[in-house]
């Protein structure tokens, strides 16, 4: 419903405005050039998690992790890198009740899209949170992303098929070690989907656990092909 209500305000009452100086924002962003500049792109990362990697590593290269393990997603796309100034507008979309910065995230990631070569999906599904974690932020800051880039490509959106039954640390807190643990079994598939091809969209990648963990149940309950759409990796 607050998507619903924010989709409806006319450019002209609520004109873009840099969500972090405050200046006149730019080419329809909430988004000032000078801001938009300083933002850490993902240019050159893992062809599969979408981890930065050195300059020196290859084109078309893989992780270390990714050659040793595979997650269970096929791709990983990630425009930008969990750092600042893009950490503080995450972290205030999920922490801080600012949903004006997930319309901007959304815009990001989308405009990133259209750009990049991928495989429409035929469902997109928004990273679950815990039904105790969703009554205590009030929304799933997934959830907001993927309504947005349901509606520029056409995509259904389904965000009643997986939950996540299982409470579970928050994955920043944890060790790397220790976050495929804390991740598995936390996620469910109600019924079957028909879809053979399904992307996850969440805010931020961090080891990639939590998504892989979903994917392996999607593919368990018989998707074909996962990829992830997230608005930034952390490095």
């Amino acid at each position: 419903m607050v998507y619903n209500w924010l989709k409806f305000i006319p450019k002209t009452v609520y004109p873009p405005r840099c969500l972090l100086c405050g200046a006149q924002g730019h080419e329809g962003l909430d988004l000032c050039p000078e801001c938009r500049s300083e933002l850490p792109h993902n240019h050159h990362c893992c062809q599969r998690c979408a981890l930065p990697l050195p300059l020196s590593a290859g084109a078309a290269t893989s992780c270390g992790a990714c050659r040793k393990s595979r997650p269970a997603f096929d791709h990983c796309l990630t425009p930008l890198i969990y750092r600042s100034p893009l950490d503080r507008l995450i972290s205030d979309l999920k922490f801080g009740n600012r949903l004006l910065n997930g319309r901007l995230l959304a815009e990001l990631l989308s405009r990133h899209l259209m750009r990049a070569p991928m495989q429409k999906p035929e469902i997109i599904i928004p990273v679950p949170l815990h039904p105790s974690r969703l009554r205590q932020r009030g929304y799933n800051q997934a959830l907001e992303l993927a309504r947005p880039l349901s509606k520029h490509f056409s995509i259904p959106l389904d965000y009643r098929s997986c939950i996540r039954h299982k409470a579970t640390d928050p994955q920043m807190e944890l060790e790397k070690s220790s976050r495929r643990k804390n991740v598995h079994g936390a996620f469910l598939m109600k019924h079957t989907l028909q879809a053979r091809h399904v992307v996850l969209v969440d805010d931020v990648v961090t080891t990639g656990a939590t998504v892989s963990e979903l994917a392996r149940i999607l593919k368990l309950g018989g998707v074909q092909r996962v990829d992830v759409w997230a608005v930034a990796r952390t490095p």
